[in-house]
């Protein structure tokens, strides 16, 4: 049912009916579970990351979006969120979410030789990016957001009650000191009223007990904060396309292109007219299908020359 019940929020063109092949994966101790849409015959693979609040039914729309693009999809479910296993939750902090993204890219390429590409939305743009810098083996970095935590405004943006980025960073850390195995409601730290311009599919994000409706801990958020990403200076591991939502009130546009602005490697702006932080709406949604498919002609050339 939770790869379908997001699928209906889209327009009726783009909700395909796929149902993903779920499988396990043994990680620290942890039982990663991991949708994939299977396609043998497909030119590239996609490895589709969601943010903080997902799961891999809350990113399936989008997976079934690229098969039907002609690419292969796995989405896996991050700790703390859909039908991952974790022995620890309080323990979980985003350093691990890095290990693991990395981990499943250099497991995911040397088993298959065709192009990898990462695509990450909401925070998941970031970790994206990040498993692009450090195993060096993505073909391209598609994001719907690349809010920059070593960026002290990105604090004042995302945060569900914004204080100044250096002040609420301090704050953070002093918290995780002290009480970083506290679990918190994912609600309290993040405005999921902002998820959507629908607000029927904000409150499922906000209610979904796999994602939005979870807690996660105080360590979690202040790693996030305190984690120093790869400077987008020294960054050359691939392309990397930002297909920003133009209406997002929740991640605003300039946040995510204030960074990939300084990004050495190419990129391409892609903005989404009409679309909020979940991008659902025409005419963003089919910009978003068609930068898919150019990104998928990319990547597939390459590798046939």
């Amino acid at each position: 049912m939770e790869f379908v019940r997001y699928a209906a929020f889209l327009p009726e063109e783009y909700r395909g009916a796929l149902e993903p092949e779920r499988s396990w994966w043994e990680w620290r101790g942890m039982r990663v579970h991991i949708a994939r849409a299977a396609r043998p015959e497909a030119g590239v693979r996609v490895l589709a990351l969601h943010g903080a609040g997902g799961h891999a039914g809350l990113m399936w729309p989008f997976a079934a979006m690229a098969v039907r693009e002609g690419a292969e999809v796995i989405v896996p479910d991050l700790p703390l969120y859909g039908d991952t296993m974790v022995p620890d939750r309080r323990g979980i902090r985003y350093s691990a979410w890095v290990d693991l993204v990395c981990e499943l890219v250099e497991r995911e390429t040397a088993a298959d030789s065709r192009p990898l590409i990462l695509f990450g939305a909401s925070i998941g743009g970031m970790l994206a990016y990040e498993a692009a810098a450090r195993t060096g083996r993505a073909a391209h970095v598609v994001a719907t957001c690349l809010l920059d935590p070593g960026d002290p405004r990105s604090l004042t943006v995302a945060a569900r009650f914004p204080v100044p980025g250096r002040v609420g960073s301090a704050v953070l850390r002093g918290a995780a000191s002290v009480a970083g195995r506290v679990l918190v409601p994912v609600r309290w730290c993040a405005d999921l009223g902002k998820m959507s311009r629908d607000p029927a599919l904000s409150r499922l994000c906000a209610s979904d007990p796999r994602g939005g409706g979870s807690a996660l801990p105080i360590g979690f958020l202040a790693d996030f904060f305190a984690f120093r990403h790869t400077a987008p200076e020294a960054f050359d591991a691939a392309p990397v396309t930002l297909v920003q939502p133009a209406a997002d009130t929740w991640t605003p546009p300039e946040s995510s292109i204030r960074f990939l602005d300084r990004i050495a490697a190419p990129t391409e702006l892609v903005m989404l007219d009409n679309c909020g932080h979940f991008p659902i709406e025409e005419p963003g949604i089919g910009t978003l299908a068609d930068t898919l498919r150019a990104v998928r002609d990319g990547p597939a050339a390459s590798a046939a020359d």
